[in-house]
């Protein structure tokens, strides 16, 4: 199992810019991506940012240009930097994992999350 541990979440204010941390624990070294989604209330969950174990990132549009993913491979944690933040972003952001699982002669996804953090953007 992978246990991810979140920090960061809080109240800022609207052009403000906010640092979220996870930390991966238990079976991290097999991990294969680490990110964010976020759910908005009455809104489904979405896509923040993710990055792979080879650096390759992928933004949602609608986070382009402002927030940055980075990730440190030895220390299992990734960070994300919220910049320009606007009262859209407004939601509860949580820590995404995944990693390879062997099913019969081929392999699939197996993805974990954490319990989340608020993230609150007052205007």
């Amino acid at each position: 199992q992978v246990h991810l541990a979140e920090s960061g979440g809080g109240l800022v204010q609207a052009g403000g810019s906010l640092t979220l941390s996870c930390v991966a624990s238990g079976n991290s070294f097999s991990i294969h991506a680490l990110g964010w989604y976020r759910q908005a209330p009455e809104k489904q969950r979405e896509l923040v940012a993710t990055i792979t174990s080879g650096g390759n990132t992928n933004y949602s549009d609608s986070v382009k240009g402002r927030f940055i993913i980075s990730r440190d491979n030895a220390k299992d944690m990734v960070t994300l930097q919220m910049n320009s933040l606007k009262a859209e972003d407004t939601a509860v952001y949580y820590c995404y994992a995944d990693r390879w699982l062997r099913a019969g002669p081929s392999q699939i996804l197996y993805d974990y999350w954490g319990q989340g953090t608020q993230v609150t953007v007052s205007s």
